[in-house]
């Protein structure tokens, strides 16, 4: 129909220049002279194309300005898109939450051009409390009656941390869910109207914002449960350890007070010979415990350089004869901080387990890498344990731990197994993936051996971490 109507309108116009110039050879040429009527067929042809030429412009303007209008609209979307997609990423990605919070406070304001954007979260009372700002300076006051973090009674109300003459403009909840957990607000000193575009971008941001809130409690709550954790791994290895061992104390001093009473000095200096054996023993473990709390893998050093030194060192205390070997690509092999830590607590406690159990003279680790794989192999020569009893499930495992040693091997995407027999010495093979590789762990293994099937110094004891399975007795 608007097609049809333009075409009228040009032929209206010819068909007018067509009744004019008719008009000039008739009835004008007897009233007016040459060149008068050839004047007024220009003229009027002039006014027609004129007027035709302005309509024209005037719709190619409009269409180009909605064009531009369309084209700026577009834009601004895709910028808030590409907002909403970056924000989301870091917080899918598991970046820390303040700063993902903060990054989005900058974007809001940017997006919106505003002067400040506020996040404040709702306490149990209903009260506001700021937890997050991005401002020019001069916008914020530096502090608020009664304190930065009192709380208002009107939750939606954010304009009592702004100095005088900037006011929230625009906000959206955060919702968590069906449950609102705050307010997102954009401040400035001048009024100005928002598109639906900018509403529905901070809307989305909002979102975003809870999702890092939420990221940010369970951090916390993960942090806390990692913290009562390793509260009750210490306080698990000084019941096994430092308690019993302090209680033996006790009791041999005892023994020696009485003996040094009846004379018998002899026995008596037997008993204090064990008791330094004891204190020795001790002194051992609460270094191990000791080392246990810092970062067991420098990032500066590495795997294989760790456990050499940790290798040297507990050779030194032990009294063992320990050979550490590594080949230069599972040196070299992109494991995860992660993965390396994990892959040095199972060897530490292996070699602790050596130590008080094993009763063994030689003690071997290697580090290779095989395919997408870097395997840790761990033996000695010691007494070793009957395997038969890993076959009939981990509840009838020794107090070895062993059941938690393959929880830290499968919680890397690893696998760990077992050879081990009466007499024959134990051997540890500990397998993780190279450069964070989602393979399936194999399932542990366990093979019986006879004292003759391996030669010596091929095999070794092994228990599990403290943190995981109590020590035997």
């Amino acid at each position: 129909m608007y097609g049809r109507r333009r075409w009228l309108a040009v032929i209206g116009a010819l068909l007018f220049v067509a009744i004019v110039e008719l008009l000039s050879d008739t009835v004008l040429d007897a009233a007016l002279q040459f060149p008068l009527d050839t004047v007024l067929v220009v003229a009027v042809v002039a006014v027609v194309a004129v007027t035709a030429a302005w309509r024209a412009f005037g719709q190619i303007d409009r269409l180009a300005r909605g064009i531009v209008e369309r084209n700026t609209e577009l834009e601004a979307r895709n910028a808030a898109l590409r907002a909403v997609y970056d924000v989301s990423l870091a917080v899918s990605g598991g970046a820390d939450p303040q700063q993902t919070i903060a990054a989005i406070l900058d974007r809001a304001r940017d997006l919106l051009a505003m002067d400040a954007a506020l996040l404040a979260v709702d306490g149990p009372g209903g009260e506001l409390r700021l937890v997050a700002a991005s401002a020019v300076p001069g916008v914020l006051l530096g502090d608020r009656p009664g304190g930065p973090d009192t709380g208002r009674s009107d939750a939606d109300d954010l304009g009592g941390y702004l100095q005088s003459g900037c006011e929230i403009r625009v906000s959206a909840p955060v919702v968590l869910g069906d449950k609102r957990v705050g307010t997102l607000g954009l401040a400035s000193r001048g009024a100005r109207r928002f598109s639906e575009i900018e509403v529905g971008t901070l809307s989305a941001l909002a979102t975003q914002v809870g999702l890092a809130l939420e990221a940010a409690r369970l951090q916390d709550e993960l942090q806390a449960l990692a913290v009562q954790g390793e509260r009750e791994r210490i306080a698990r290895e000084m019941h096994d350890g430092l308690a019993q061992v302090l209680g033996y104390v006790n009791t041999k001093s005892q023994a020696v007070d009485e003996m040094l009473a009846d004379g018998r000095v002899a026995e008596a200096r037997q008993q204090l010979g064990e008791l330094a054996a004891a204190a020795r023993s001790l002194y051992v473990d609460v270094r191990e415990a000791i080392l246990s709390l810092s970062s067991p893998v420098p990032p500066e050093r590495g795997l294989a350089a760790t456990l050499e030194e940790y290798a040297a060192v507990y050779a030194e205390s032990s009294k063992l004869a320990v050979r550490f070997e590594a080949s230069p690509e599972a040196a070299g092999a992109p494991l995860s901080a992660a993965v390396q830590a994990e892959v040095f607590r199972i060897a530490r406690e292996a070699l602790t387990n050596v130590r008080k159990h094993a009763r063994a003279q030689r003690a071997g680790l290697s580090l290779a890498r095989q395919g997408r794989e870097v395997v840790l192999r761990i033996e000695d020569d010691g007494v070793g344990f009957d395997a038969k009893l890993l076959t009939q499930g981990p509840e009838r495992w020794p107090h070895f731990g062993l059941a938690g040693m393959r929880e830290r091997a499968e919680s890397v995407g690893g696998g760990i197994s077992w050879r081990s027999g009466p007499g024959a010495g134990t051997v540890v093979e500990l397998r993780v993936p190279v450069g964070g590789a989602a393979s399936a762990p194999p399932p542990h293994s366990v093979a019986l051996l006879d004292e003759t099937s391996r030669p010596a110094g091929q095999h070794q004891a092994v228990r599990s971490p403290a943190e995981t399975v109590s020590e035997a007795d």
